[in-house]
């Protein structure tokens, strides 16, 4: 009975085609805004904003990203790794040789360069797809890490090959670095995230995320109703690869502040498409759901397994990985939608509750 739409009646098209059309959606959204701007900077501690609530912020926006290309454009990718280090090494070669520039500006343009990557390594999009295109973009993924291992003007010549942001202030608040409040990060982080989502979600239901997924459920039939294969696959390369290179930036700048190459591995690039897999494929909310379970089922299970039942750290760390593989089976067995169908579901019922289904 507390979500019906019983009697919200839409008078125009712009009232009938709104993001949020049920009253009960917008205080929903509108909840979770206040607690994420205002009751969380408040009651969190330093704890959870550097382990669970920065790091859920980007992935977020990371899984997001890889979502717009996999779930609506039907590409597959396993370079996500590679695209978000170009995301990071692109802020930090722009703070370091343009300290004026804001670091707002500096995240955009670092994701900028990022979509150009995208488009560079989607062009094969056009004539290969499938296995094929998933060897391709992880292709991609290795060749980025080698080049910002291979090549030292990428760090600035460090004997390390680490990389650190410098502090950059927005509004005379410093939002990068050790120094920084974790506060101020994470509204950095948080910023572009509600932003970037907001964008995501209006993309995806105008006519460029039509065109998407018509190319994802039969290319050649949107061919054929005039949609154009190659600027339809390198536009969702390009938004996907701003997206990701935007969380490598926010990865580098709000949430590590020192990064290396070998971060942004194979291992990354999997773990987000996990989160995709989970959270649910072609799916906006689902990239969220994905996101935070990732990010919090590690940190329940090693409390539990080391915390609780005393087993060796090394020992855990297995078990979890064995837990992710039977969760991947199961979701792509019982529910390939993922957490964000699931979520569908629930809705649909309370909708007709107490009646029968």
């Amino acid at each position: 009975m507390l979500y019906r739409e019983t009697g919200q009646f839409k008078t125009s098209y712009s009232a009938d085609q709104a993001i949020f059309p049920i009253f009960q959606d917008r205080m929903f959204i509108l909840g979770w805004l206040i607690v994420a701007f205002i009751a969380v900077p408040l009651m969190a501690s330093e704890y959870w904003f550097q382990i669970i609530l920065i790091p859920f912020l980007v992935f977020s926006l990371a899984t997001l990203g890889l979502n717009i290309l996999v779930g609506y454009c039907g590409q597959i990718s396993l370079g996500t790794g590679g695209f978000m280090a170009v995301g990071a090494f692109s802020a930090y070669k722009l703070a370091t040789n343009v300290p004026e520039l804001n670091i707002i500006f500096v995240i955009l343009i670092s994701g900028l360069i990022t979509a150009l990557v995208g488009i560079l390594f989607g062009l094969p999009s056009l004539r290969i797809k499938g296995f094929y295109l998933a060897v391709a973009t992880l292709a991609a993924q290795f060749f980025l890490i080698w080049m910002f291992n291979k090549f030292g003007w990428f760090v600035n010549y460090s004997p390390s090959g680490s990389i650190a942001i410098p502090p950059m202030e927005i509004f005379g608040v410093m939002v990068t670095s050790a120094k920084a409040d974790p506060v101020a990060r994470y509204y950095l982080a948080l910023g572009f995230t509600v932003v970037l989502a907001l964008l995501a979600k209006n993309l995806v239901r105008g006519p460029t995320g039509r065109a998407w997924m018509a190319i994802r459920d039969m290319d050649i039939a949107a061919e054929i109703i005039g949609i154009k294969p190659l600027a339809t696959k390198l536009k969702a390369f390009a938004v996907s690869s701003f997206f990701i290179g935007v969380a490598g930036a926010l990865y580098f700048s709000a949430w590590s502040g020192t990064a290396e190459s070998d971060a942004f591995d194979i291992n990354l690039s999997f773990n987000i498409l996990f989160m995709v897999i989970i959270g649910g494929l072609g799916s906006v909310v689902g990239s969220f759901m994905g996101a935070a379970f990732i990010v919090l089922l590690p940190i329940f299970l090693t409390n539990l397994f080391v915390g609780e039942l005393g087993f060796s750290a090394l020992t855990a760390k297995h078990l979890e990985i064995t837990i992710f593989g039977a969760l991947i089976i199961f979701f792509l067995a019982v529910e390939p939608h993922g957490l964000a169908r699931m979520w569908q579901v629930t809705k649909e019922k309370l909708r007709i509750w107490p009646f029968p289904h």
